[in-house]
């Protein structure tokens, strides 16, 4: 029964990302739980994570609200630029 509870740390960070972003079912949420009691590993890199994906929605939320448009000049240097690309 226990056996079913075990998970990899590979797994374990697989389901903490998934728990990030609300796509963890509960069992998974249950064996992460129990993986961290042996894995301190694991636990630093949920921290870490955690710690990321609120950076990143902060960094996000500041950027939404800035709305930058590139000028006339810009776009025709851009569109010379892919043009050398696709040659």
């Amino acid at each position: 029964m226990f056996k079913n509870l075990k998970i990899t740390c590979d797994e374990a960070t697989t389901i903490c990302d998934k728990s990030q972003y609300g796509a963890a079912t509960i069992s998974e949420k249950v064996k992460l739980s129990i993986h961290f009691l042996s894995c301190k590993i694991c636990c630093l890199y949920t921290k870490q994570n955690k710690t990321l994906t609120n950076l990143y929605k902060g960094q996000a939320k500041s950027c939404k609200e800035i709305k930058r448009c590139l000028s006339k000049e810009e776009k025709e240097a851009l569109k010379r630029e892919l043009e050398k690309i696709k040659e």
